[in-house]
């Protein structure tokens, strides 16, 4: 299964508890996948028996992948220095998430924005050209999300800044939710390779958390991934691959638009003719 090259192209690497996978004798599965977003397509898989093992399994699924000219984002687990090496030494860009597994780092970061943005709604920030600034907003269904976001190569204060290999800004998220009269509010803060440039951080942030729905969510629906009982020897890691490489072909066979990804794997499943345009022989 081919992707299309696609220049920035958001990289999703992120990992998915197989939760029936395993009982007292046998560890609960992960597996780490590489999620190619503007493609809609999984490009590499790595199994785990420990989510904190993702931290080793990242750089394996890295080495397996054609990433150059992408952005490789990943959540607080995999922010880790020696990823980011391996991300740049790849000749793609890194968008890490960080949190309290970086302390310090985090701590400075969530201050410095802090500073600049001291209360949530604020559009004001400092008018030095070293900061840039985004805001979308979303409503659906009664529910309004504003999202702004904000970027800085401001970093000659940061103590660490050569320890991250190619780091050039640092960047917060404030997701706004409003609900009726409930309104909540979160920040993130990130570690960019990349220029200063908002807009492209608000791409590469919707990109990673878009992954749940294409992704994880349609595995557990369509799939029902969540309900295998395979355990034994590599059946879960086996086929979970084939489930994604399932999926790929699913979503790129485009004859049946009307159907759902469940409708199409149904008719793939009584329709040899069918089935062979899934399979594109």
């Amino acid at each position: 299964m081919l992707r299309s090259r696609i220049s920035k192209e958001i990289i999703a690497i992120d990992g998915k508890a197989l939760r029936r996978a395993g009982n007292n004798d046998t560890p609960m599965t992960y597996i780490v996948s590489a999620w190619a977003v503007e493609n809609g397509l999984t490009l590499g898989q790595v199994k785990v028996e420990d989510k904190s093992n993702e931290i080793t399994a990242i750089p394996e699924l890295l080495n397996l992948l054609d990433l150059k000219g992408c952005i490789v984002t990943i959540d607080a687990m995999g922010c880790q220095k020696k990823i980011a090496k391996e991300i740049m030494d790849s000749d793609s860009d890194y968008v890490l998430a960080l949190k309290g597994n970086q302390g310090t780092a985090h701590k400075e970061i969530q201050d410095y924005f802090d500073m600049i943005v001291p209360e949530p709604y604020m559009e004001q920030y400092s008018s030095s050209d070293q900061i840039d600034f985004f805001k979308t907003v979303d409503k659906d269904h009664g529910r309004v999300e504003t999202r702004r976001y904000w970027t800085s190569n401001d970093l000659d204060w940061f103590e660490d800044k050569t320890k991250w290999n190619g780091l050039k800004s640092i960047a917060m998220v404030e997701s706004i939710r409003e609900i009726g009269n409930n309104i909540s509010c979160e920040r993130r803060y990130f570690l960019v390779s990349m220029d200063c440039d908002a807009k492209l951080f608000a791409k590469a942030c919707r990109g990673h958390w878009g992954v749940e729905n294409p992704l994880h969510w349609t595995l557990d629906v369509t799939f029902r991934e969540d309900n295998s009982r395979a355990r034994s020897g590599n059946a879960s890691e086996n086929l979970a691959a084939l489930r994604r490489l399932a999926l790929n072909m699913l979503k790129k066979e485009s004859s049946q638009k009307s159907l759902s990804l469940r409708g199409k794997r149904l008719r793939a499943g009584w329709d040899n003719d069918y089935l062979g345009k899934v399979l594109g022989i």
